[in-house]
């Protein structure tokens, strides 16, 4: 089908130029909303109508029969319609609907994708400080950044993800003086330890955890960095780089049991140590985009549409947060990254207009818009009716963790992107549970296993199945299930620009929705040897596009359930 839309919306574009020229280049075709309108739609008729000086319909009929009289829909389409004010809907052959199904077999796991564009993209996500045990609002994030990496990788970007994190500073202080602490045999309520609303101090039970490795001599690792713990208990700085390493492995392991992977590791502390916060302070100096105000240092942010301008360093001579983000996209921008999405919560809308600001005003030839932002809201977790709040192990939030470990890996991806990232989500651990239809993961997944429960019934190899002969493929049931297959690289596509994960789990749900209503119509493995090898060829395609959408989510594909 895609051969034949391609066609189609070439004779489209070539008769819409004729008409007018320069509305070429707005030719496209839209799914009706009701099935029963047709396979296709196009809206140009009440867009040409104004600037031709005709009705619309009448717009619709002479474009009508123009398309009718062109060799591609003279060859894919069966009848066009003329609905309302001017909509021209489309009624495909069968043969047009049934191309889909050799498309997916012969592309297999490459469905969906476009060519290598030679391009790369940075996308920054997680980036959780090593404080504590990743919360269900950094799974949210890194179901996110995992999956729109997976999206851009099927629109032929070149993908890198990077984790960027402060080593060293207030919250890192805090997290030393609080293992130190509990080394000395102090814990949370006694009058020593930090008490109050903003006390400094951290007072989950895994502080406790870090102190006794700590005192033990142990030796920890992780992706980005290893340290030897000296055992000694007035060694505050060696307890600061133990506890940040040990926190590293810890998310580590969370990343892992949630399989994300990062191609980097930035550390905040490196823009410090190499210059790059001073050298970006300086380029804005030099660009005349600073000036000095009741003894600090302010950018002229409002010159890029913020609000009001920005302190950049304080009169006790320390840099504002967002001075180091700014040092930190110049350094994004220098290593070749002409796209960079960043995935964080709704609490860092503030520095987007500021972080901008600042790298339109350093002169480093970075465009506006620069970077992309993707905000997300926190996440709820619910269980038994009830709102779960507190983990052991965290001291105040339930963890990723103890998601994954309640639920599993596959669910806590899929509910996560399930809802737009701004969208405030309630993760509901009974449904998660729950092996049924209700619970989407289940049912999408089940619609796989179902499909290869069929091929295994069969026996063959679904490579016969390519040449396989589809016109027995002409139910209704049947064509819709081929619309819907056919729907996946324009999805793919526009939830990549629109990074939108959740896209894909609508769509998948939809997909599950048309085959199982198909596998009720009509029986697949039947005695007619061409219709069985017809529906076998259905069938597998759309377990094909099942399992890459699903392995774009990162969620897996079972063969039986």
């Amino acid at each position: 089908m895609l051969l034949a839309k391609q066609e189609l919306l070439a004779a489209l574009t070539a008769e819409l130029e004729r008409l007018l020229p320069g509305a070429g280049a707005k030719a496209s075709f839209e799914s009706p909303k009701v099935a029963a309108h047709g396979d296709l739609a196009c809206t140009a008729a009440m867009h040409l109508a104004k600037p031709l000086g005709q009705n619309p319909r009448q717009v619709g009929e002479a474009l009508r029969s123009a398309l009718m009289a062109t060799p591609a829909f003279m060859q894919w389409v069966k009848s066009i319609d003329i609905a309302g004010p001017g909509f021209l809907n489309l009624h495909l052959q069968a043969r047009a609907k049934q191309g889909v199904v050799h498309e997916v077999l012969q592309a297999g796991p490459a469905f969906g994708q476009q060519p290598d564009r030679q391009q790369k993209v940075l996308v920054e996500f997680v980036s959780a400080n090593p404080t504590g045990p990743l919360h269900v609002g950094h799974g949210r994030q890194a179901a996110l950044g995992d999956a729109i990496c997976n999206l851009f990788a099927t629109q032929g970007w070149s993908v890198y993800r990077e984790f960027y994190y402060n080593d060293a500073g207030v919250q890192i202080g805090t997290l030393g003086t609080s293992t130190q602490l509990r080394a000395q045999g102090f814990k949370p309520g006694d009058a020593k330890w930090p008490s109050g609303e903003n006390a400094a101090a951290y007072n989950g039970e895994y502080i406790q955890d870090i102190a006794n490795d700590f005192m033990a001599h142990k030796t920890v690792h992780s992706d980005d960095r290893s340290f030897t713990a000296s055992g000694d208990l007035q060694d505050l700085d060696g307890m600061r780089q133990f506890a940040v390493a040990y926190l590293r492995h810890e998310q580590d392991l969370d990343l892992k049991a949630f399989e994300v992977k990062f191609d980097n590791y930035y550390l905040e502390s490196s823009l410090y140590s190499s210059g790059r916060v001073e050298d970006t302070v300086r380029k804005l100096q030099a660009a005349g985009k600073t000036y000095e105000q009741d003894g600090a240092l302010w950018l002229k942010s409002t010159d890029y549409g913020d609000d009001k301008d920005r302190v950049m360093k304080k009169g006790d001579g320390t840099y504002t947060y967002f001075v180091p983000d700014v040092a930190y996209h110049i350094s994004k921008w220098e290593r070749g990254f002409v796209k960079v999405v960043n995935i964080q919560g709704t609490d860092h809308h503030g520095t987007i207009a500021r972080v901008r600001a600042g790298l339109q005003a350093a002169g480093v030839g970075i465009p506006a818009g620069y970077p992309d932002y993707v905000l997300h809201t926190m996440v709820r977790v619910m269980r038994g009716g009830e709102e779960v709040k507190i983990s052991k192990r965290a001291g105040s939030y339930v963890t990723l963790r103890d998601l994954i470990d309640w639920t599993s890996k596959d669910a806590v991806r899929f509910f996560l992107l399930s809802r737009k990232p701004d969208t405030e989500y309630i993760f509901d651990i009974d449904l998660a549970l729950a092996q049924n239809n209700d619970n989407p993961v289940y049912y999408v997944q089940y619609a796989h296993a179902r499909i290869q429960s069929i091929l295994r019934s069969w026996g063959g190899d679904t490579a016969q199945l390519q040449g396989a002969d589809l016109s027995a493929l002409d139910s209704a049931k049947a064509q819709s299930l081929m619309l819907q297959l056919a729907k996946y690289p324009e999805m793919l596509s526009a939830a990549s620009q629109d990074f939108a994960p959740h896209d894909v789990t609508f769509y998948l749900r939809d997909l599950a929705a048309h085959y199982h209503s198909y596998y009720d119509a009509e029986r697949i493995l039947v005695d007619d040897e061409k219709v069985k090898t017809a529906r076998l060829a259905l069938v597998a395609a759309c377990a094909q596009v099942l399992h890459n959408g699903l392995k774009i989510l990162g969620v897996s594909a079972p063969s039986q359930m």
